[in-house]
């Protein structure tokens, strides 16, 4: 996935720069990360999603490497210092697929079917819109999920649209499950740059590819999640959209067995982004007390 999501990043860069067509104009440099490495324990046990950054921001801030392609979703709220989100791509769609060989729909899965995810996120709501359905623990990249559920170690999945669709998997998906039973995660389906905060060259090169509209949601959805202060452990989901001047966040919190929930949305101007997303994070938390497992 890291591969074909800075595949379409460089593209992109030379669609922008058509100078940089020359061979070796752009190196791509792989790194493998925590998160990649290890796929026999859940994140939520050995650091979090921030695995699947950190050694790549550790490259960039020691100058290896001049810019990182991350899915938005994988990046901690709060940066390193000294690094940036030099720009978000237009969003691909957010939502998350319900891919099974046995049903058509979540709807249609027998009780106690066992779904496949290694998400606290789509666990807990999973289990709040269905809580006779049994979820198995599951990591490993689209293709290693989908071939443990033909094998038989589970019924269904649950994956993430666009990264089905960045794969040309999209086929597998049998249901795109609606907001109203899995919100997704905050950030999902953005690709984001990060660079060093003082690369004025890298910024100028990759400013072309940001899109304003992503960009403002991303803010309000990261705000909300700092607002929350919310770890690994807690399932938050966020979701904001904007059209022309206007912008909405919707965001919900669980338990991570889905025996509650607490559900909130605001509107407000896109140039409120970050002010939106923290009311509602402080909104959720308030709401939340010391229930939610809230950091």
């Amino acid at each position: 996935m890291a591969l074909r999501q800075t595949a379409l990043v460089h593209e992109r860069v030379v669609a922008a720069h058509p100078e940089l067509r020359v061979a070796g104009a752009i190196e791509v440099v792989t790194i493998s990360t925590t998160g990649d490495r290890v796929q026999n324990r859940l994140l939520a046990e050995i650091g979090g999603k921030g695995l699947f950054a950190k050694e790549i921001e550790e490259a960039l801030l020691a100058g290896h490497i001049d810019l990182a392609v991350h899915s938005l979703k994988d990046l901690e709220t709060w940066l390193p210092d000294g690094l940036v989100i030099a720009c978000v791509l237009p969003r691909d769609d957010p939502r998350d697929a319900f891919v099974s060989p046995k049903a058509a729909s979540l709807a249609s899965l027998p009780s106690g079917a066992k779904i496949g995810t290694a998400s606290l996120r789509r666990q807990a709501q999973l289990l709040r819109h269905r809580p006779d359905l049994s979820i198995v623990p599951i990591r490993g990249n689209v293709n290693t999920r989908i071939r443990k559920m033909e094998a038989g170690e589970v019924d269904a999945l649950v994956l993430a649209l666009c990264g089905l669709e960045r794969l040309d998997f999209g086929a597998y998906a049998t249901e795109v499950l609606p907001r109203e039973i899995m919100l997704p995660a905050v950030g999902q389906g953005a690709l984001a740059i990060e660079c060093r905060a003082n690369n004025e060259a890298v910024r100028r090169l990759v400013s072309p590819l940001d899109d304003p509209l992503s960009a403002a949601c991303a803010r309000a959805e990261r705000a909300m999640l700092a607002a929350l202060d919310g770890s690994c452990r807690t399932p938050i989901a966020g979701l904001a959209e904007a059209s022309g001047e206007r912008l909405t966040i919707e965001g919900r919190l669980l338990k991570p067995d889905g025996s509650a929930e607490i559900r909130g949305k605001l509107e407000g101007s896109v140039d409120e982004a970050v002010g939106l997303g923290t009311d509602l994070g402080k909104q959720l938390g308030t709401k939340a007390g010391s229930g939610f497992g809230l950091a």
